[in-house]
């Protein structure tokens, strides 16, 4: 806890005693825990703590009513505060002077349209429950819509491919991370803890590439990954084109077999009010998908739901939908 205050919340975070602290995600989550428990203790701030789901309604009373300085949350909770709106005027978000975000990469069209709306920045980062919390971060005035930021300054990363060799600038691999916060070893899980801990080194199991100029960009977990046409795709790709469309509320895309054996991308998309989840639907998302990305990274078909499954902690249940068979909207 020392080691994530010191270095991610009072380096990166200028976090004093005047801060007031709210996070919509919970203390039993490894990110709530700091945000709301011991970075606030560290410095004597003030911690607001919400009994209730974070719902737009209730995260926009306790922003107006309890004032905090920072506001710490999900993709998803900013996807559902933005498609939250009230007659009369806008939310009052002036106490907040950063917001950050955490549990998934958080999309850039997300992040640019929320600070446009509220004025303030929004610092995506990547940590784990292994490391605690935060070890890659944007920074305050240091924003790169899209990536998770740089290194946090103590924490070494490096990015290696399936044998364990580092990948070349640009490259696509997995990233591995070194760190005074991260854990010995699984209670009482040991195969586990071998295939995760290598001496100093944790395997954080996230599929990364590291631009020229530091910045780090998620491109899905190691099981997530798609290898369609004999090249890997990134889910997250996919994700972050579809939801330039402004029919486009939340996607999710994860690998489905076709009738020939063969690992195809399927998109399952929540609409926003007012369009409809028709054949024309799909139809028009797929031009838009073709129009911006390579034909074999477009999704073979669009599935449309009200919600996508998700866990306690707000990460989005991919297992559950590539576990799903449905009937084809778009083939």
């Amino acid at each position: 806890m020392v080691v994530a205050t010191e270095r991610y919340a009072m380096q990166v975070l200028k976090i004093s005693e005047a801060d007031r602290f709210f996070s919509a995600a919970k203390l039993f989550f490894a990110y709530g825990l700091g945000n709301a428990l011991y970075f606030p203790l560290a410095v004597g701030g003030t911690s607001i703590l919400c009994p209730g789901p974070p719902s737009p309604q209730n995260v926009y009373s306790i922003i107006e009513r309890h004032r905090p300085t920072l506001f710490f949350s999900m993709p998803s909770n900013f996807a559902a505060l933005l498609d939250h709106r009230r007659d009369g005027g806008e939310f009052d978000l002036s106490s907040v002077r950063l917001a950050v975000s955490a549990g998934e990469a958080l999309p850039a069209v997300l992040c640019d349209r929320f600070t446009k709306r509220f004025g303030f920045d929004v610092l995506d980062g990547i940590g784990s429950t292994e490391a605690l919390h935060i070890f890659i971060s944007n920074s305050p005035g240091d924003v790169r819509h899209g990536s998770c930021g740089r290194l946090v300054p103590g924490y070494e990363a490096k990015i290696l491919d399936e044998r364990g060799h580092p990948v070349p600038q640009g490259e696509i691999g997995t990233l591995w991370l070194k760190s005074d916060a991260s854990c010995a070893a699984y209670w009482n899980r040991h195969e586990r803890t071998k295939q995760t801990i290598h001496g100093d080194w944790l395997c954080t199991g996230d599929q990364f590439y590291q631009d020229k100029d530091g910045y780090y960009w998620f491109t899905g977990r190691t099981d997530d990954m798609l290898k369609v046409s004999g090249v890997w795709v990134s889910p997250v790709e996919i994700e972050n084109v579809l939801l330039e469309h402004e029919a486009v509320a939340e996607v999710a895309v994860v690998a489905q077999q076709d009738q020939h054996g063969l690992t195809k991308p399927v998109a399952w998309v929540v609409l926003r009010a007012g369009f409809a989840a028709d054949s024309h639907m799909a139809a028009t998302l797929l031009d838009f998908v073709v129009a911006r990305l390579p034909a074999f990274k477009r999704p073979r078909k669009f599935e449309f739901v009200s919600e996508l499954p998700r866990t306690a902690t707000g990460k989005i249940r991919r297992f559950k939908l590539r576990q799903s068979i449905t009937t084809p909207t778009k083939t």
